[in-house]
């Protein structure tokens, strides 16, 4: 998610940014918050300083993202979101579509961000 939407909004991403980003992945599969909403989150807070928002506005952007992916998808949880939760035996890419949507779902959201 956050490659995704730094390319698509021509926003350049650190390679440490991503680094950090490594273990996000539901806590690093524990199945807590989806890796794609933990992508989305960190790509509102690079954007938010790219477009000089206030800490404050940049928050309050999260919270209505967060809002928002609830209200489509159901739940920020991996726990939730991942067809048939987490197995060994679960193909490589098993959240694909889910990702597909996503990724197209923040897109729109995000499209009021000033970052062309």
């Amino acid at each position: 998610m956050l490659l995704c939407l730094c390319e698509h909004f021509c926003i350049p991403l650190q390679e440490q940014t991503l680094h950090a980003a490594t273990g996000m992945h539901g806590a690093g599969r524990f199945r807590a918050q989806c890796g794609l909403v933990e992508g989305a989150l960190m790509f509102i807070g690079i954007a938010g300083a790219a477009c000089g928002l206030s800490d404050k506005e940049t928050a309050a952007r999260c919270y209505r993202f967060a809002e928002a992916f609830t209200a489509r998808f159901g739940s920020l949880a991996c726990r939730d979101l991942r067809p048939g939760g987490f197995q060994p035996s679960d193909p490589p890419h098993a959240c694909e579509a889910l990702t597909g949507e996503a990724v197209a779902f923040a897109v729109e959201h995000l499209k009021d961000l000033p970052l062309r």
